[in-house]
């Protein structure tokens, strides 16, 4: 049975997607705990980043890495990363902007409008 995020990737489920390559998919978090709280998953269904194959475990990180720089331009706030991997059994970077609505562990409710206005600050088009 496909993950959610699978789910997501192959657009069964809709998302607040800032970014897709060839082999990672961004959007944002539907219980963000900041503004522009971010998902970066490989598109290939993994359980853990660690039983990743190198090729896409390295196209994860890069993808996350290219995010939180431009997530830190557009915010002008430090960006975290979490890997947690209890909830979705599919690997994933939490990125979030440390800004004045993050604390940890609380969640924030948004409005899909909200939601929107973020993803179009944060979209990033995949580079040619």
């Amino acid at each position: 049975m496909s993950s959610i995020f699978t789910k997501i990737v192959n657009g069964e489920i809709p998302s607040y997607k800032i970014y897709e390559d060839d082999k990672t998919y961004a959007f944002l978090d539907i219980h963000p705990e900041s503004k522009g709280h971010t998902l970066v998953i490989p598109k290939n269904e993994v359980d853990k980043i660690y039983d990743l194959a190198d090729e896409d475990y390295h196209a994860l990180m890069a993808t996350a890495k290219k995010l939180a720089k431009h997530m830190e331009e557009v915010f002008g706030s430090r960006t975290i990363w979490k890997v947690v991997g209890t909830d979705v059994p599919h690997a994933h970077i939490h990125l979030m902007p440390l800004d004045e609505t993050w604390e940890y562990g609380k969640t924030l409710e948004l409005e899909p409008k909200e939601f929107e206005e973020i993803r179009a600050k944060l979209e990033l088009k995949e580079e040619a």
